[in-house]
């Protein structure tokens, strides 16, 4: 089974290679989805996370306050994103493992893909390196510029927004970016899909880099 990694900042456009890749056949992982489900109440990482940054992000129906949480975790003054991070990447890792080596059992010729924006920054805890997780990565690029337009975009609803309300969004975006710079580091060793252009532009990519994971598996 090949096991791919798929990246890129927010914005990027992965989201969207994804689709294409699932279109194919590829059976898809998504981290932030398994992040939030960590962080529901009756998981052990819901409560360290309590336990580390107070009852004060905590709802009146018991659940995380996300945007208090992402306030505190990416301000400016006193960033706290790290110590957010080493509470759920490793459950999200370990889920994510439990889940491709189910996949391997029941079809062991299958495209596993995990989406996730930190997969060179995320730490298991026990001293293991992406290159034991994935066999490929790909990676989506695209300007900052249109990465923090789409951010805005897609954090505010596509609602209008005043100039003040756009800044703060703006500024937010920026702030996550900072803690994605991890991947430009890692662009040599990927596959890349550079996000520049049209949506069609975008998906003919990555129906070119499709069929190069394609080639691979069969010659695992």
């Amino acid at each position: 089974m090949l096991r791919v990694g798929l990246t890129g900042d927010l914005g990027s456009g992965k989201s969207t290679v994804a689709e294409v890749f699932r279109e194919h056949g590829a059976h898809l992982f998504a981290s932030d989805e398994m992040g939030r489900a960590v962080m529901e109440p009756g998981h052990a990482v819901f409560d360290e996370i309590v336990a580390r940054f107070g009852k004060e992000i905590v709802t009146a129906d018991g659940r995380l306050d996300r945007r208090t949480l992402a306030a505190i975790a990416f301000d400016a003054k006193n960033p706290r994103i790290e110590e957010l991070n080493a509470l759920v990447h490793p459950a999200v890792l370990a889920e994510q493992a439990k889940r491709v080596a189910q996949l391997r059992a029941e079809k062991p010729h299958a495209i596993a893909v995990v989406e996730s924006a930190l997969i060179f920054s995320a730490k298991s805890g026990a001293g293991e390196r992406w290159q034991d997780r994935f066999d490929a990565v790909v990676m989506v690029t695209a300007p900052t510029e249109v990465k923090i337009a789409r951010f805005v975009t897609r954090a505010s609803g596509g609602r209008e927004l005043s100039a003040d309300e756009r800044a703060a969004f703006e500024a937010d975006g920026r702030a996550r970016l900072a803690q994605q710079k991890a991947n430009a580091e890692h662009e040599h060793e990927c596959l890349v899909i550079h996000n520049d252009s049209t949506v069609e532009a975008l998906r003919a990519q990555a129906e070119v880099v499709w069929k190069q994971l394609v080639e691979r598996e069969r010659t695992l």
